[in-house]
């Protein structure tokens, strides 16, 4: 198969789990190197306490057919940060693709709860996972980004512009860390732009996590089970389908066309032609926008 990757290297921050692993277990299937990393280890779980692990997501990189490297990093701390991109530019001298997805938030906001009723401490430390890794790990990986033409940092987050501008998502930590990763992206293709350099913000659609999977009681393979109690969950996706929207950016000759924007997987595979692992192309944003949100009866006909 056609490794268009091959030559380059990835970074994926916050890689564990979720759409980290689906996005560097994507860009491995593209022939990339791909650098993952997180706090979960063999040796070692976070406060998580799940049992997926860097390694794990390492090993799924190589066997798809990149080269997996696992480096647990705390990204809130600038030195470990500092010493992961030090090690990329001693092993490859290269950074071709950096992907923002570090987050560990989940059991760090309550729904529906007001900013003067939400724990003060969880929401700061959310903000501080979601947010201040971002920004640090950026400041650290974009000098080496930068020696060599067309990078490109994906800003991972939960809704488009378009969509978190008109709707209140959640709480107000989850909020405005949401929001504040969509700005990052604005403000980062600002000045790498100038540069040679792409940023964008990407979301998936509703993913169909480790964590969202368990929290139904569901597997990857029974899935449709869960839709008699959660009908909409019909538009869901896998993980691998926002993985493959970053491969189709991270291989796409005209990506500064993309700079500073918003994107979605689904929009993206309308444009790029990648679907999910079914074959199918589900696009939860307009499908909320048209069909969840409004109250109308789950029916995924036009939105997979």
């Amino acid at each position: 198969m056609a490794q268009p990757l091959k030559d380059k290297v990835a970074l994926v921050a916050g890689a564990t789990r979720g759409a980290g692993r689906g996005i560097a277990v994507e860009l491995g299937a593209a022939g990339a190197t791909v650098y993952v990393t997180g706090r979960s280890t063999r040796a070692r779980r976070s406060e998580y306490d799940r049992p997926e692990t860097v390694e794990d997501t390492a090993d799924l990189v190589t066997a798809a057919g990149g080269h997996g490297i696992a480096v647990p990093t705390d990204h809130l701390d600038p030195t470990q940060v500092r010493a992961l991109v030090d090690r990329v530019a001693d092993e490859q001298g290269r950074l071709d693709v950096l992907v923002n997805d570090i987050w560990g938030g989940e059991k760090l906001f309550a729904w529906d709860t007001p900013l003067w009723e939400h724990d003060l401490d969880d929401g700061l430390r959310l903000l501080r996972l979601a947010v201040e890794t971002h920004a640090i790990t950026s400041h650290h990986a974009l000098p080496l980004l930068l020696q060599n033409p067309g990078g490109l940092v994906v800003e991972m987050t939960d809704g488009t512009t378009e969509y978190n501008r008109d709707t209140y998502r959640v709480s107000f930590f989850y909020d405005l860390a949401k929001a504040s990763v969509l700005r990052m992206a604005f403000a980062l293709g600002h000045e790498l732009g100038p540069l040679g350099a792409t940023a964008v913000a990407l979301t998936p659609g509703w993913m169909r996590s480790e964590m969202m999977l368990e929290h139904f009681g569901v597997r990857e393979d029974n899935w449709r089970d869960a839709l008699d109690r959660v009908p909409h969950f019909a538009i869901s996706e896998t993980p691998r389908y926002v993985g493959r929207a970053v491969a189709a950016l991270a291989t796409d000759p005209d990506v500064a066309r993309w700079n500073g924007a918003s994107l979605s997987s689904g929009a993206l595979a309308q444009e790029y032609g990648f679907t999910d692992l079914d074959g199918s192309r589900p696009d939860a944003w307009r499908y909320m926008v048209e069909v969840q949100d409004p109250g109308r009866p789950a029916d995924t006909a036009g939105y997979r």
